[in-house]
């Protein structure tokens, strides 16, 4: 079955600062849409509880395997950490790094067995 899921982390002014779609279902520009609506949906109602932080990662998948998803969330924040503790990167700042993002990608596709509907969120 093909399936994806989409990685977003989030600041907390609530702009995405990055975005991911992963996954072996074909893309569709409709699907993206949707993927941002029930995330955005999600935010709304996570924000109260997660925004003594300054980032939340949020991911919307079909998995279920919750230890695959926590080795995702992981070293997905070891990542992000490695991103922040660059002297150039302006914290709040979208994340333009190739390396960043082909390095999320394979993450998702190492620990993410691509089958309901679900979000799950990890605060910074």
């Amino acid at each position: 079955m093909a399936s994806t899921a989409c990685f977003v982390i989030v600041s907390k002014n609530d702009i995405p600062i990055y975005e991911a779609e992963v996954g072996s279902a074909p893309k569709r520009e409709d699907q993206a849409y949707q993927h941002q609506f029930i995330l955005h949906a999600a935010l709304d109602v996570v924000q109260d509880l997660a925004w003594a932080t300054n980032t939340i990662f949020m991911l919307l998948h079909d998995s279920r395997s919750e230890d695959g998803i926590k080795s995702f969330f992981q070293e997905v924040h070891e990542l992000y950490i490695k991103i922040f503790l660059n002297p150039l990167y302006l914290p709040g700042s979208r994340i333009t790094s190739s390396h960043f993002d082909t390095k999320v990608r394979a993450l998702a596709r190492k620990y993410l067995r691509l089958n309901s509907v679900a979000y799950q969120y990890f605060d910074n």
